[in-house]
């Protein structure tokens, strides 16, 4: 699965030159995957459910780890935040892979969606149903 988050993010940096604009991308990709699982949960195969969210806690373990890394042109404020909103995607995956509920989607796919928007320097997140 990490091979796949990287694929995808090594194709969209092929179509896209800038950074921010290809992490807003693949935010809204994984917010749009966690919309259609949520919205038709009971066909998908449970393997497909934890594909899904392993995607996104993988994309986030990039957005964190570059975020927080010594190199990091982020103020400190920008890194504890990304690196806060990390470990709870990180906590509410590994909750839902424990118990699937579709309902605590919610949070994980208005996440994605906001820093997307953020990244985009939209003041309203985008809403995909």
């Amino acid at each position: 699965m990490y091979q796949q988050a990287t694929q995808a993010y090594q194709n969209s940096a092929k179509t896209t030159a800038d950074p921010r604009e290809l992490e807003a991308e693949l935010l809204m990709k994984a917010a749009a995957r966690m919309t259609l699982l949520k919205n038709d949960w009971d066909n998908y195969s449970r393997e497909e459910r934890n594909d899904i969210l392993t995607f996104n806690r993988k994309l986030w373990t990039i957005f964190a780890t570059d975020a927080t890394a010594e190199d990091s042109q982020l103020p400190p404020e920008v890194q504890n935040n990304i690196a806060n909103l990390g470990v709870f995607i990180f906590r509410e995956t590994m909750g839902i892979l424990a118990h699937p509920e579709k309902g605590r989607l919610d949070s994980l796919i208005n996440i994605n969606r906001a820093i997307a928007a953020g990244l985009r320097g939209q003041t309203e997140p985008p809403t995909q149903r």
